[in-house]
């Protein structure tokens, strides 16, 4: 029960989070990718504290042995950049891109029902269901 309550608190605060920074509104991620126009640098801001608060938590919890809340760390068995790898994040970033929005703040704005959030979030989960098939 404390890991369902927590995983739910840390999804409000990050769904808070990205509703007061503006990451669920695609005009000010697309304005922050165009660097030949209406560029928009405060995502640079949000992203720069995002970073700060995060590294020392993975500092932290680097030094533990196993999780507060599970038996053993799930991290990804594969480091090696590949082909997969670079095409896969190719795809994301041109969605991001195109779209405004990703997988985070495309939750977060489904929440409130607007067209394009749905539509993306659709798009999101057909796209998954096709990569683990192919």
């Amino acid at each position: 029960m404390a890991r369902l309550f927590l995983g739910l608190a840390a999804g409000l605060i990050f769904g808070f989070g990205l509703a007061l920074s503006g990451m669920d509104n695609p005009a000010k991620v697309q304005n922050f990718l165009d660097l030949a126009g209406t560029w928009d640098p405060s995502l640079a801001f949000v992203m720069g504290g995002a970073i700060a608060v995060a590294m020392p938590a993975f500092f932290f919890f680097n030094k533990l042995e196993k999780p507060l809340l599970d038996n053993s760390f799930h991290l990804p068995l594969k480091a090696a950049v590949d082909k997969r790898l670079l095409a896969g994040a190719g795809i994301f970033g041109i969605g991001w891109g195109l779209g405004g929005l990703c997988p985070g703040p495309a939750l977060s704005s489904a929440g409130l029902a607007t067209t394009s959030a749905l539509v993306f979030v659709a798009a999101m989960i057909i796209g998954m269901a096709v990569a683990r098939r192919v």
